[in-house]
């Protein structure tokens, strides 16, 4: 398509354009795979307009077709249908306009998306993304949860009321999206992306409901399904009823068969966790009052012990002082003075009398016997009883 020119020598509009529909119209008809988007069929007008837009990524052609190729489609094309078309590229040189023309359409069946859905899940086998230990715990209590709902939708109310019925505080954080269609796919994975930013959301929801295999197709998608593994925050799959299993089910960190069942997953229930707790609370008082009743029991009983080892002890202890006593009264002098013995001392020096060679004549002496004491003088001592007990009596 090189060519000449030039500031100078510039080349027309029409030209360039009828060089560039040259070179489109060499090209060879393809087979594309895609979902239409949008039908235009003008009343009175033998040509359809179709936007056949890429199931994996945000791009899009323009097909243009005869109608009476749409109507040989049974049982008809519509918005959303995965199809097939055999088509071949041309360029509308009158607004310098790229489209299909389309030859041929073909209904994607249902047969071969789930042949697709099974390759994939194959693929997704094979790299270990079904593991059960790649699968995390959810929080007991998120800070706050995400939740990726359709717009309005009933799915989104199911968790947002279930949740808080069972956890009235809990925070949210609800990103409404397509959840079926050409941008379910591009929109879902935003807002998973999305929320992973946001530091305290510690768990994401994907909650939608039930639908045909081509309506819940985006949660197959494998875009999609690598955006949930890749997530910071553990994500939960609440998508459709509890017989669909789209491929993210597989590689959620939880799977729960409805969305409500996703409320009764992601938080505790307030009232069943006061409950526990008053019933530990209960058990707990219950245990201290029974260990407090044992060990009052237990010092009882070893004050019962001491009390009881004190009062033998103590009684031997008396008898064996009573013992002593009586051994010693027994050896006391004042036992022996009870015989009607004396202890005779000096009054003078105070020196005990053993001998009567001790006294003097003229001394005075004091005379202890049991009961009293009385002083005495030594008067004579009889020459026939020198070495006898004198007379001490006066």
């Amino acid at each position: 398509m090189a060519m000449d020119n030039s500031p100078d020598a510039p080349i027309p509009v029409r030209t360039v354009s009828g060089k560039i529909a040259e070179w489109v119209n060499r090209l060879g008809a393809v087979w594309l795979e895609g979902q239409i988007t949008q039908i235009s069929r003008r009343p009175g007008m033998r040509t359809a307009w179709v936007t056949l837009r890429d199931v994996e990524v945000d791009m899009s052609l323009t097909v243009v077709t005869d109608v009476s190729i749409l109507d040989r489609v049974k049982p008809g094309v519509t918005d959303g249908q995965r199809v097939v078309v055999h088509a071949r590229p041309e360029f509308y040189t009158g607004r310098g306009q790229l489209q299909m023309r389309a030859r041929e359409f073909r209904p994607v069946g249902r047969g071969a998306l789930l042949e697709e859905l099974e390759r994939l899940r194959a693929l997704f086998a094979a790299e270990g993304l079904f593991a059960p230990e790649r699968k995390r715990a959810l929080p007991f209590l998120p800070r706050r949860i995400g939740l990726i709902c359709g717009r309005s939708s009933a799915a989104m109310q199911d968790v947002l009321v279930n949740t808080r019925g069972r956890w009235p505080s809990i925070a949210f954080e609800v990103r409404e999206v397509a959840v079926q269609g050409t941008s379910a796919v591009a929109e879902v994975v935003a807002a998973l992306e999305d929320l992973n930013t946001i530091d305290d959301v510690d768990v994401i929801v994907l909650a939608r409901g039930g639908g045909s295999v081509e309506d819940l197709l985006p949660f197959s998608n494998e875009r999609l399904v690598r955006a949930v593994v890749a997530s910071r925050a553990p994500v939960v799959s609440a998508i459709g009823h509890e017989q669909d299993a789209p491929l993210v089910d597989f590689v959620a960190d939880l799977r729960a068969s409805t969305p409500t069942d996703a409320a009764k997953r992601i938080v505790p229930d307030l009232d069943e966790q006061w409950d526990i707790v008053t019933g530990l609370r209960n058990r707990g008082r219950t245990a201290s009052m029974r260990r407090i009743d044992a060990e009052y029991q237990r010092l009882q009983a070893a004050l019962d012990r001491i009390r009881t080892s004190i009062r033998y002890r103590v009684d031997v202890e008396r008898r064996t002082v009573d013992h002593l006593v009586a051994q010693v009264r027994t050896l006391s002098p004042l036992a022996t003075l009870q015989r009607g013995y004396a202890v005779v001392q000096s009054v003078d020096t105070g020196r005990l009398i053993r001998d009567a060679d001790q006294v003097g004549l003229g001394e005075r002496l004091r005379v202890r016997v049991a009961t009293g004491r009385f002083t005495v003088e030594r008067v004579r001592i009889p020459a026939e009883a020198a070495h006898d007990e004198g007379d001490l009596s006066r």
